[in-house]
């Protein structure tokens, strides 16, 4: 399935993400150099590029798991500062999936669920419990609840772990390569419910390999090396007539397998 082009003429949704100017250092390390990035409401951005070239990094200063030296990052119209306030404003609107599942091994996979909204959003232990098993519905894993995150596949905790940062109704997602982990067969059961996501209009953010994904779901192809971004485009353009010839070395490596 692929989705609808925006027509050219057609009025631009509001931005959701913006960063201008973004740079990032580890010491004398230049992690990110220069990144600007427009993300708008409903666009899915998918971001690739060889290890270790700030993909990752990226994303995680949109909810300051990472700190930017430099530059400026507005979610939602909101600056994220060093102000604790507006992080977590910012944390509210932004659900973030890992590599790792990040899941408490303690709690079964229905207090994983309940832990944020009843701590965070003082709701009902009634009403966490009923919306997360709205969300374990809608990752096709209702019957998991009761048991423990050791008991279920890496994908059924994948699965489990979108459905957590779902519960707190977030206006934006992140995917930190949240198939890379994955035993192969796992992978299409945890990208099955991310192209949900996608059509029911998500906010999103995907930093994957996963091509057949991102042809699937992206508006946009983002493309990082050495902390930039060497290219952006839309699918068809990225996949069938890249500009950069680092983008091309890429495509050839990362499609041949």
């Amino acid at each position: 399935m692929t989705f609808p082009d925006t027509a050219p003429n057609a009025v631009q949704p509001p931005e959701a993400i913006r960063i201008d100017s973004l740079h990032k250092w580890y010491g004398d390390f230049h992690a990110l150099r220069d990144i600007n990035l427009t993300v708008r409401e409903g666009e899915r951005v998918v971001v690739c590029g060889p290890s270790g070239s700030g993909k990752s990094t990226m994303i995680r200063c949109i909810n300051r798991l990472e700190r930017h030296e430099q530059g400026r990052i507005f979610v939602e119209g909101h600056e994220l500062t060093d102000n604790t306030k507006d992080i977590t404003a910012i944390r509210r609107e932004v659900g973030m999936v890992f590599q790792q599942f990040n899941l408490f091994p303690h709690l079964t996979v229905l207090q994983n669920l309940t832990l944020a909204p009843l701590r965070a959003k003082k709701m009902p232990k009634r009403d966490a419990e009923s919306l997360a098993m709205q969300y374990l519905e809608r990752v096709k894993i209702p019957d998991q609840a009761g048991k423990y995150p050791t008991q279920l596949s890496g994908g059924q905790q994948q699965r489990v772990a979108i459905a957590r940062s779902l519960c707190m109704k977030p206006r934006i997602m992140l995917f930190d390569e949240p198939t890379s982990a994955l035993d192969p067969e796992m992978i299409a059961e945890v990208l099955e419910v991310m192209i949900d996501l996608a059509r029911e209009g998500m906010t999103m953010i995907c930093v994957t390999h996963e091509m057949g994904f991102a042809r699937t779901v992206a508006d946009t192809m983002v493309f990082m090396d050495n902390g930039e971004i060497v290219e952006s485009a839309a699918p068809g353009n990225f996949f069938e007539a890249p500009k950069s010839d680092r983008t091309k070395l890429f495509l050839s490596q990362i499609l041949s397998h």
